[in-house]
């Protein structure tokens, strides 16, 4: 099916592209048997692949689908993550796609049954995996609720689709395809336990709402950045879900978990030595006071979700020097900003990074680190800091 385009002349220009995208749509294709379309196509997924899904980039004779999919698909990072935090011998991802989850979940399960729906699609992940190591991997053009009907799994894994037919993008599980909530009873009654992905702009409040016998919620960023929200579930379990919070760096994962909605107290401190920001992942998580307790440190206030300690510590975020507190005043700033290049950051704080920058003449980059934020008895302040460059 993909003879033409896995052709040694097509492949190696595929691959050595470096021109202009849009030169290339007016041009005619070089091939007889390959249009300039499908080599536009295969060029720019080719190039959304490179750091997010290396192992293909990597890997010749890859077939590539439209850059949508590219988009949409989890990378090979939070791939090898969830692969992490399930385990069994029989899998089936029944929102199948462009296969990466399917992949990792194949090299340790003995058997990942990948359902999709999506004809085209399903020929591009069949033919990939002729040319990438896997075990026990089966791909099949089928719907994959209709496909379970009659089968039990250790695993079920879905990763709703976020586009509706009518309503264009969504954020609600119950407007997603499958309709999760909708379908929750007879997806547990085939499985052990469930995973779903979800989007990061997903409340947690909310969809604890639509589901039930959640035993875990993982939130998952990339450089600092939130990219999923998976859920397991477990039809056995009745007790409150414990929440874990991932943000993957190039030095390793920063890690923290707690029980949702578990009671803790925060402590409250003007700004000491060291100011402390949490990652993406925990703040998506809502988990603000938790912090104070398990690594001894103090808020500036009730809302500003910064933290700071006399002592540097270890902390699941970015880590800065405060090298000089500025009362928010136009004397105080006026004395203290000497410099025309800094960082910018707002927390609990009445103006937005872009008017900050406009109203101090500030461009943004360098190496100082402005944080405008609000610390105890509503005062507004300005932290001059450097970072600490150890953490990523």
């Amino acid at each position: 099916m993909f003879d033409h385009l896995i052709q040694k002349e097509v492949q190696a220009y595929i691959k050595d592209y470096t021109g202009e995208l849009s030169r290339l749509a007016f041009s005619k294709s070089p091939f007889d048997t390959v249009s300039t379309k499908e080599l536009i196509q295969q060029i720019q997924s080719r190039q959304k692949a490179k750091t997010k899904l290396p192992t293909w980039f990597n890997t010749p004779g890859i077939i590539y689908p439209a850059k949508l999919h590219i988009e949409q698909t989890s990378s090979e990072a939070t791939a090898a993550y969830k692969q992490s935090i399930v385990k069994g011998n029989t899998l089936a991802d029944i929102t199948g796609g462009f296969g990466i989850d399917s992949y990792y979940f194949s090299q340790t399960f003995k058997q990942v049954h990948h359902f999709e729906i999506q004809e085209h699609l399903y020929h591009i992940v069949s033919h990939n995996f002729k040319h990438l190591p896997n075990k026990g991997f089966k791909s099949q053009l089928k719907d994959g609720l209709q496909a379970i009907e009659h089968k039990t799994f250790d695993v079920i894994y879905a990763d709703p689709s976020r586009r509706h037919d009518s309503k264009g993008k969504v954020f609600f599980l119950e407007d997603c395809e499958p309709n999760i909530p909708k379908n929750l009873d007879y997806l547990l009654q085939r499985c052990a336990t469930l995973v779903v992905k979800t989007s990061p702009m997903l409340d947690i409040s909310v969809a604890l709402k639509a589901l039930k016998s959640v035993a875990e919620i993982h939130i998952v960023a990339l450089q600092n950045e939130v990219k999923e929200v998976l859920w397991i579930l477990d039809k056995e379990h009745t007790k409150t879900p414990e929440v874990h919070t991932v943000n993957i760096t190039k030095a390793g994962m920063q890690k923290f978990s707690f029980s949702w909605n578990s009671p803790a107290q925060s402590s409250l401190s003007a700004p000491l030595a060291y100011l402390y920001e949490p990652n993406a992942a925990i703040l998506k998580s809502g988990a603000f006071d938790h912090m104070c307790a398990d690594y001894g440190v103090c808020k500036l206030h009730k809302h500003s979700h910064l933290y700071t300690s006399k002592e540097l510590i270890d902390f699941p975020g970015r880590r800065f020097k405060i090298e000089k507190i500025v009362p928010y005043s136009k004397k105080q700033m006026r004395s203290s900003i000497d410099f025309d290049k800094a960082n910018i950051s707002t927390r609990n704080f009445p103006e937005s990074v872009a008017k900050l920058q406009e109203k101090w003449k500030l461009q943004q980059g360098g190496n100082k680190y402005l944080f405008f934020t609000t610390i105890e008895n509503d005062k507004k302040i300005v932290l001059i800091c450097s970072k600490i460059f150890d953490e990523i």
